[in-house]
Order: C-alpha cells, then sequence, then structure tokens
C-alpha cells in the first residue's frame, strides 16, 4: 500500500476494525517515510455473473440499476432503506450461490418480485407492472391471482 501523500510503499498499520457490518476491514496506517497517516479499507470482491437481456445482450451485474427500480417501486411505501438494501444484498447473495457466470434479467426480476412480494406487495405489483409491462387490467387481475391475494371489501 503505498502512502496517499509521498507514495512511499512503507507504512505501519496501526489499528484494524470491521466496518460496515463485517464485510470491510477498516485500517489505519501510518507512513514510514513522511509519518502522515491515512485509512484504507479491504472487502471482499464480489464475483457476480453477467445477465443476459431479452434481446440477447449481455451487461455486467449492476446493483445500483437493480436498487433504484426497487426504490422506485417502493415509492411513498412503509419501506425503509436499510430494508430495500437487504432485499438487495439477498438476491445478491443468491445470485453468487447460483454459482452461473450469466443469468437471465428475468431470473433476477423474478428474485425481486418475490422478495418484495414478502415485503410490500404493493411494491411488487408496481415492480411487476414495468417488469412483465402490464398493458391490461386482466395482467394485474392474473398477478393478484398468482399471489393468491383476494382483495377485501373494506365496507363491510
Amino acid at each position: 500500500m503505498r502512502c496517499p501523500f509521498c507514495a512511499n510503499p512503507g507504512n505501519r498499520v496501526i489499528d484494524t476494525r470491521l466496518a460496515q457490518g463485517g464485510d470491510e476491514i477498516r485500517r489505519r496506517r501510518e507512513c514510514l517515510e513522511c509519518e502522515r497517516r491515512f485509512t484504507t479499507r479491504e472487502r471482499v470482491e464480489a464475483v457476480l455473473p453477467k445477465i443476459t437481456k431479452r434481446d440477447e445482450r449481455r451487461e455486467d451485474y449492476d446493483r445500483e440499476k437493480l436498487l433504484a427500480g426497487i426504490e422506485r417501486a417502493c415509492e411513498k411505501r412503509p419501506v425503509s432503506i436499510d430494508a430495500i438494501e437487504r432485499l438487495v444484498d439477498r438476491i445478491e447473495r443468491r445470485l453468487q450461490e447460483v454459482g452461473e457466470k450469466e443469468v437471465t434479467s428475468r431470473y433476477v426480476g423474478e428474485r425481486a418480485m418475490e422478495e418484495l412480494t414478502a415485503l410490500d406487495t404493493l411494491a411488487a405489483v408496481r415492480f411487476a407492472s414495468v417488469f412483465r409491462d402490464f398493458q391490461r387490467t386482466e395482467d394485474y387481475a392474473d398477478f393478484f391471482e398468482s399471489l393468491d391475494v383476494k382483495p377485501t371489501d373494506e365496507r363491510s
């Protein structure tokens, strides 16, 4: 590790701590040349598969893209950002566990809908309406039927 101030490769670790729920190691270091201190962070590099789109294009997995889609579905819903982050973490873990070099965008979308259904049904419907390109009211009815969710009559 080179010092960011003088570029000297010699330094010593002063303090080591776990950060971000144990997923990252934070180290305080001191340069042996200029004696200035700096912080480094280490984390395990996750190897995630490429995503195969409907038109057969292949893209690198993009956490921010998935996170943005789920956040849009959860807008104005009682779902915290922490819950959304944990949801995306679970999807990423499943992608790693699959062990494939490529997975379809459909697979990722289905996992997102499963997770959202458990978290907030309306958010799942919003996500599904974009992901599955709902065009008719029957599409929504079919989705609710697949969830086995029966609408309740609030007037009774």
